[in-house]
C-alpha cells in the first residue's frame, strides 16, 4: 500500500480528531487542541495518506528546550486497522526530516511507560530513554521522555 505523506490542513480536523480519540482514548487531545496545533507556525502538522484516505498523523513543535532550540513531537497517530505496516515509521522518519531542515538537531518525545511496542518502536529509531515521568498523562499513568539526536 503505496503512503503519500503531506502537511495536514484544517479541514482534515474531524477525521484527525477521530484517529486521535480511537488512539488514546481518555488521554486524547481534544479538538479544539488539535485545531491549535493546526494553526500554530512553529508545529508541523503531517498526515499519511494511502488509497486517499488519512491512516495517521504526527504533529511536531519547535521549541526553547534549556539553552537551545529542539523538536519535539507530540503526537503520532495511526488508525488501528493500518499498524503494524510502517505508517508511523514513515511519518516520524518525515517529521525528524523536517526538524532537519530547520536546523534542528535534536528530537524529544513522550511516551506511556507501559507503552512496550512504541517504546521498542523508538528505540529502533534511535531514541534513548531520559527519564521517567510519574503521572505524566494521569494520575498513575506514567511518562517515560525519550530524546534523539538527530543526524543528516
Amino acid at each position: 500500500m503505496p503512503l503519500k505523506i503531506e502537511r495536514a490542513k484544517l479541514n482534515d480536523l474531524d477525521v484527525l480528531h477521530r484517529i486521535e480519540r480511537e488512539c488514546f482514548t481518555s488521554e486524547a487531545f481534544s479538538k479544539e487542541h488539535i485545531a491549535y496545533l493546526l494553526g500554530n507556525p512553529d508545529a508541523m502538522s503531517l498526515v499519511a495518506r494511502a488509497d486517499h484516505e488519512i491512516v495517521g498523523f504526527i504533529v511536531g513543535m519547535i521549541e526553547n528546550y534549556g539553552r537551545g532550540v529542539v523538536g519535539h513531537v507530540y503526537t503520532i497517530d495511526v488508525a488501528v486497522k493500518h499498524r503494524r505496516i510502517g505508517v508511523g515509521v514513515r511519518l516520524l522518519d518525515e517529521l525528524e526530516r523536517v526538524f532537519l531542515e530547520r536546523g534542528i538537531k535534536t528530537s524529544y518525545l513522550e511516551v506511556r511507560i507501559d507503552n512496550e511496542a512504541a517504546r521498542k518502536l523508538y528505540r529502533k529509531k534511535g531514541y534513548s530513554e531520559l527519564e521517567a515521568l510519574e503521572d505524566f498523562y494521569a494520575k498513575g499513568r506514567h511518562g517515560l521522555r525519550m530524546k534523539k539526536e538527530l543526524k543528516k
